[in-house]
């Protein structure tokens, strides 16, 4: 069985170190890059994409509110055409960075309150999933599994990579328990391998209380922005590779070639 692991990367700011980046390149298999506007700037999309070839990782945008006050995570009410243009815009932003060093975006994952609002509202689900459709039908299109952004995505019959995240406990609808809860992170490393583990292979989710949630499950997100991130990924990586399951970039799964 494939799986991906993901991370977001490349989001340097006054919020967020980016100096595990380069360590983080070696364990993941597909990079989601901050595009500028709630982190980063030209100098950390070249490093990231230079290492992410040199590591065999694909490439994907990280596009978010442009908001780097407050790192994307800030919730915010566009209208459907200035949506559209986020996306666009972020989008050839790091594809023409990309071009230079002879590589393409292949997927596309939105950032922090934009990612969660679209977990929730078809509406603006449905407008990000045509904007990413608009740009290219082959465009993988990484989102939460059983999101309102997976609803929308499959009634458009994109390019649909489903994931669940590491070091993230989730309620009992499905939805990711509140950065505001004590519990809503999980920074034990032992704990997290388990917890991917027994997801990627039951193929569900586990929920905070016990209950399991049935689902598509493709990649694994690793954010890059908690202290334990880089023990997490190792211990991650190793425990799914030791359990048989085979780890590939988002754009050589066999899902979508």
């Amino acid at each position: 069985m494939e799986i991906n692991i993901n991370c977001d990367l490349g989001e340097k700011s006054k919020l967020h170190s980016n100096e595990s980046d380069p360590e983080l390149l070696k364990i993941v298999n597909s990079a989601n890059i901050a595009c500028g506007y709630h982190a980063g700037d030209e100098d950390t999309m070249n490093e990231v994409i230079k290492i992410s070839k040199n590591n065999g990782v694909s490439i994907g945008a990280h596009p978010s509110f442009k908001d780097p006050e407050n790192f994307g995570r800030e919730r915010m009410n566009l209208s459907n055409n200035e949506i559209r243009k986020l996306i666009i815009d972020q989008y050839e932003i790091l594809e023409n960075i990309a071009i230079k060093h002879g590589e393409n975006v292949t997927h596309i994952k939105p950032h922090g309150a934009l990612n969660n609002m679209a977990c929730e509202d078809i509406e603006l689900a449905t407008t990000l999933a045509k904007a990413i459709n608009e740009i290219s039908k082959e465009l993988i299109y990484l989102v939460p599994t059983g999101s309102k952004m997976e609803e929308a995505a499959k009634k458009l019959n994109m390019k649909i990579a489903c994931e669940i995240f590491a070091d993230r406990n989730y309620e009992d609808d499905g939805n990711l328990v509140s950065r505001k809860k004590p519990h809503a992170l999980i920074t034990n490393p032992e704990e997290a391998k388990k917890h991917v583990l027994s997801m990627v292979k039951n193929q569900a989710l586990n929920c905070h209380s016990g209950k399991q949630i049935p689902c598509e499950i493709d990649s694994v997100c690793i954010h890059g922005d908690n202290v334990s991130s880089l023990n997490t990924a190792k211990s991650i990586k190793l425990n799914l590779v030791e359990n048989g399951l085979i780890l590939k970039p988002l754009s050589a799964m066999k899902k979508f070639n």
